[in-house]
C-alpha cells in the first residue's frame, strides 16, 4: 500500500538533519559518545532513570512515538529484538521524544492514538509491549541530550554505554523486504566486543516534534476555523444516494439534531475525526434531523463547531420517510452513526453515543493503513 503524499512530506529521511525547536537545533549524539542520563516516566506507573539498566551488557535506546507509521512499523521488530536478545543481556527502552500539543490533526492520518502519555499507556497495553515506554514530551531536554531526528531512531550503547550504533533499525517499513538487518547486526557486534561494521546509517520516518511546533498547530488550527460552513437541505432520495457509497471513499454519516443531548457532546469528536483522515479516502457528512424552519440553529450550531464537512439537514417533515429512505433496519433513535464502504456497505453502525477510539479504529480497518507485520 502506498502511503498518501500528505504523510511523507512530513517526514525527515537523514540521520544528522537538524530538528527544530524552540531552543534550536538538536544534534545527534556522535559516535563514541556516553549515553546521557534520563529520569522519565513510564507508561507501566514507574519512572525510569539509566541506571535501571546498568546490569544490561548492551542497551538500546529507541526513539518512537505512537502516531508515526514508520514507528508503528517497527513496534513488533521490537517486541522481537526484545524477546531474542534480552537472554543475552541486552536492555532496550523506548522512548517517545514529541511533544503531543505540536503535532497536527493532519498528522494523525494514519493512527488511532496520538503522543499523550495517557495515549501512549493505551498503545503499550494493546500492543502488549514487552519493553519500557517512557514519556519525554515534558523533558525536552532527554531527547535533545540524545538527537535523534526521526521516529524510529535506535541508538545502541555497549556495557560501558559507549554509543557505537545510531540509525535505523532495519532498511524498509515492510518486513517481508528487509534485507539489512541493522540494529541486530550491531547488537551482535557489541555483545561480541566488536565495533559495528556500520555504526552509522540514515533513519527515515516522521519528524521529531519538538515543542517549537506548537506555533504551527495554533497557525493550522486558526486555518481551519476559518474555513466556510454551510448546510444544505436533502430530500429522501438524497439519502438514499448517499447510502449507496461513492467510489474510492469511505463514508461516515452521523445523523443529530441540535435538541438531542448525546448529539452534541459527541460532535466534536467527530469534527475532529474528519480532521484526521479527511486527506485520505474518507468524508463525514453530518445530517441534521430538525425540522427546515430549524435551519438557521442547525447552523450557528455548526458553525460554532466549525463543521467544515459536508452538512445536511432534512428536506421536509415526515421524519419517518427519511429514516426509511437512509436505512430501512434504522430505529430512528439518535444519534446515529453509520461507517460506509465505497460500495454502500456497512462497516459500522451505532444508535446511541460512539467510543471515539473504536470508531477511527475502524476507521483506519477501512481506508487502510501502513503494514505492521
Amino acid at each position: 500500500m502506498r502511503l498518501s503524499l500528505f504523510w511523507m512530506i512530513s517526514c525527515l529521511f537523514l540521520v544528522g538533519v537538524s530538528a527544530p525547536g524552540a531552543e534550536g537545533p538538536a544534534e545527534t549524539l556522535a559516535l563514541g559518545a556516553a549515553a546521557p542520563d534520563f529520569t522519565l516516566p513510564g507508561v507501566d506507573g514507574r519512572t525510569w532513570s539509566l541506571k535501571d539498566f546498568a546490569p544490561a551488557k548492551a542497551l538500546v535506546v529507541v526513539f518512537t512515538c505512537n502516531h508515526c507509521p514508520s514507528a508503528q512499523a517497527s513496534e513488533e521488530r521490537l517486541k522481537k529484538i526484545v524477546t531474542d536478545y534480552q537472554p543475552k543481556g541486552v536492555a532496550l527502552v523506548a522512548i517517545s521524544p514529541n511533544d503531543p500539543r505540536s503535532v497536527r490533526l493532519d498528522e494523525l492520518g494514519y493512527t488511532d492514538l496520538g503522543d499523550s502519555f495517557e495515549d501512549m499507556k493505551i498503545r503499550a497495553k494493546d500492543r502488549a509491549f514487552n519493553f519500557p515506554y517512557l514519556y519525554a514530551g515534558d523533558h525536552e531536554a532527554v531527547s535533545r541530550a540524545y538527537g535523534p531526528v526521526v521516529t524510529p531512531h535506535a541508538f545502541v550503547f555497549d556495557g560501558d554505554r559507549k554509543l557505537r550504533y545510531v540509525g535505523r533499525i532495519d532498511d524498509n517499513e515492510r518486513e517481508a523486504l528487509v534485507s539489512s538487518h541493522d540494529l541486530r547486526a550491531a547488537l551482535d557486534a557489541v555483545l561480541a566486543g566488536k565495533l559495528p561494521d556500520v555504526a552509522q546509517t540514515r533513519a527515515f520516518g516522521c519528524s521529531v516534534k519538538w515543542a517549537g511546533k506548537q506555533d504551527q498547530v495554533k497557525a493550522f488550527m486558526e486555518k481551519l476555523a476559518k474555513e466556510p460552513v454551510s448546510v444544505e437541505p436533502v430530500d429522501p432520495a438524497g439519502l438514499t444516494e448517499l447510502r449507496k457509497g461513492e467510489g474510492a471513499k469511505v463514508r461516515l454519516v452521523n445523523f443529530w439534531a441540535t435538541w438531542c443531548g448525546p448529539c452534541v457532546t459527541e460532535f466534536p469528536d467527530l469534527v475532529e475525526i474528519h480532521r484526521m483522515y479527511r486527506r485520505r479516502n474518507f468524508e463525514f457528512v453530518s445530517v441534521a434531523a430538525n425540522f427546515p424552519d430549524e435551519k438557521a440553529d442547525v447552523l450557528r450550531f455548526l458553525t460554532k463547531e466549525q463543521a467544515s464537512c459536508r452538512n445536511l439537514i432534512f428536506g421536509g417533515t415526515n421524519k419517518y420517510a427519511f429514516i426509511e429512505a437512509f436505512d430501512k433496519s434504522w430505529s430512528g433513535a439518535l444519534p446515529f452513526t453509520v461507517l460506509l464502504g465505497p460500495k454502500g456497505e456497512v462497516l459500522f453502525q451505532q444508535e446511541g453515543a460512539v467510543d471515539p477510539l473504536e470508531l477511527k479504529r475502524e476507521i483506519l480497518k477501512a481506508i487502510g493503513r501502513l503494514p505492521q507485520r
